[in-house]
């Protein structure tokens, strides 16, 4: 047999859990077709993995790079963290289907990045086709976003549904695990999501189960209402019939110490039959305009009807009040401020330099202001144009997580680059450049939290299984030649985190030690150096 590439004294970690093992790998026509001990004179190419590990490649079950991958198809800051395949659509937040009154709201919800593409789909099916013509460095699974679905038929209203409305979304639905959907997400803490009731999103939820699809959902509040939240989650799967997977499940501020609630409604919903699992990402802060941390009427348009909004005294009141009544609950961050810890919330970007490094509480403490009117007037002095890290995770509690055999790694990012119309006015955001390569050197490395062979399964075959990809996650003849080659003592994450200094190292830079990455067989990073090629596939259900 004769090999297009020939990998060749690797240590092979093949994505199941278990340990490494000495095997050259032989690949041709974009799969792997040999293990062992292999003739190196049948190869065209040869790739020397001497001292390092061969891994499948990592797949991110929870990614948000829908829009970025029609601006960037190389995909620079995934490809250079060994991400091969993500799965896109998350949090309800799909970029289609999308009607007549659902396309502005959709490209104002995307911000300045909106003007960047042409919006010119309107099905699932034709974003995908979109995708698939252009190109792409990676493999894309697509969800399907139960936000962008109700927006599509009943916009932005805050109300339960009409049988008619209930009857349409459904139809979008079907039509869109037909275009290739995996499954269903919602996002239940951000409109329109957050308006919708349990019957709904099982009705909805038995039309994905009907192909096969997953359930992936950000759950209706991760802080006060997590346990609850959770439940629901649960009861859709079961009562729709079909795989839950929860997303970034662990507790924001508000909600710490409540793993030992949540993780055993895992454990007893898998021991009556619910496929249900999670992920999550190891950042503990989390970067945001001030005004997203608002209610959700506040800035469900968009950054201009915020402006609008939080200039009227009266509104200024409501807004207090709700999110301290958390009506509607709200994304993490928005726990910082329900609990008044203004500390934890530090500008990182503004018009105004003397800003930066700053938290609300000090700012406050300078001008001798009220912290929740400082927080207002800041959105206001700076056109809506000032950002913060909220840091609003407990360390130990990831910890936990990632021992938890339940539980995949993710990033909850999207691709970026160091160069071009993406790395201007980059946002602080490290799970975009370098989540992979941080739990490898922090957790695996260093700390010795969890086995390399266990971290590697949770972000290959374990994700890969959730998402139904059965040719991929492992590496076995057969399988889509999807690789990653590292070497785990000289790999170095480069991202920017708060505790590196962020406001002197910012922004961020693409991880070392990642030697070789490979999509379907063709090579997208040599000695760390990426190409232009694009061998990415979109997968269908």
């Amino acid at each position: 047999m004769s090999y297009d590439i020939l990998i060749t004294n690797g240590r092979v970690l093949d994505g199941t859990g278990n340990p490494w093992f000495s095997a050259d790998i032989g690949i041709q026509y974009s799969r792997i077709v040999a293990l062992g001990t292999l003739d190196k004179r049948k190869a065209k190419r040869v790739l020397d993995a001497d001292g390092c590990y061969v891994t499948p490649g990592f797949i991110d079950i929870h990614s948000h790079s829908d829009l970025t991958l029609l601006i960037l198809p190389t995909a620079d800051s995934r490809i250079r963290q060994g991400i091969t395949t993500e799965l896109n659509g998350n949090c309800g937040a799909s970029l289609a289907p999308v009607s007549a009154q659902s396309r502005e709201l959709l490209q104002k919800t995307h911000g300045k990045l909106a003007g960047l593409v042409s919006w010119k789909w309107q099905s699932l099916g034709d974003y995908l086709k979109i995708l698939e013509t252009q190109g792409v460095a990676l493999n894309v699974g697509q969800l399907v976003g139960h936000g962008t679905i109700r927006m599509a038929v009943m916009g932005l209203e805050a109300r339960k549904t009409t049988a008619k409305e209930l009857e349409e979304m459904k139809g979008l639905v079907a039509q869109s695990m037909e275009d290739g959907a995996l499954g269903l997400s919602s996002g239940l803490v951000y409109p329109p999501g957050c308006y919708s009731d349990t019957e709904e999103l099982v009705a909805l939820c038995k039309v994905v189960a009907r192909y096969g699809g997953i359930y992936t959902s950000h759950t209706r509040g991760e802080r006060e209402t997590i346990v609850e939240a959770l439940k629901e989650a649960i009861e859709i799967g079961e009562r729709a019939g079909l795989p839950v997977q929860v997303s970034h499940n662990c507790p924001k501020y508000g909600g710490w110490g409540n793993l030992k609630q949540t993780l055993p409604l895992y454990e007893a919903a898998r021991a009556r039959g619910i496929e249900i699992t999670l992920d999550n990402d190891a950042h503990t802060d989390y970067a945001s305009s001030l005004w997203e941390a608002l209610p959700q009427w506040a800035y469900q348009q968009g950054q201009e009807q915020a402006l609008a909004i939080i200039g009227d005294n009266r509104n200024r009141r409501r807004i207090k009040e709700e999110i301290e009544q958390d009506k509607y609950p709200g994304f993490g961050p928005i726990g910082l401020l329900k609990h008044k810890r203004w500390e934890r919330i530090v500008i990182y970007k503004a018009r105004n330099n003397a800003l930066i490094g700053k938290s609300i509480r000090q700012i406050a403490r300078e001008r001798k202001a009220r912290c929740f009117d400082t927080y207002l007037d800041l959105i206001i002095e700076e056109n809506g144009e000032v950002e913060a890290i909220f840091d609003y995770i407990h360390p130990e509690e990831i910890r936990q997580l990632l021992k938890h055999p339940l539980m995949m790694v993710c990033s909850d990012a999207y691709a970026l680059s160091r160069e071009g119309v993406l790395a201007q006015d980059a946002p602080y955001y490290p799970c975009c450049f370098g989540e992979y390569s941080y739990i490898l050197e922090k957790f695996v490395r260093e700390e010795k939290l969890i086995t390399l062979q266990e971290a590697i399964r949770k972000m290959t075959s374990f994700p890969a299984q959730k998402a139904g990809l059965r040719d991929r996650g492992i590496i076995r003849p057969g399988m889509w030649a999807d690789l990653v080659i590292f070497d785990l003592e000289k790999l170095k994450d480069k991202s920017t985190r708060v505790s590196r200094d962020i406001f002197e190292n910012y922004p961020h830079d693409y991880p070392e030690g990642i030697n070789y990455v490979l999509v379907n067989g063709v090579v997208v990073l040599k000695n760390g150096n990426q190409t232009s090629i694009l061998p990415g596939k979109v997968l269908r259900i």
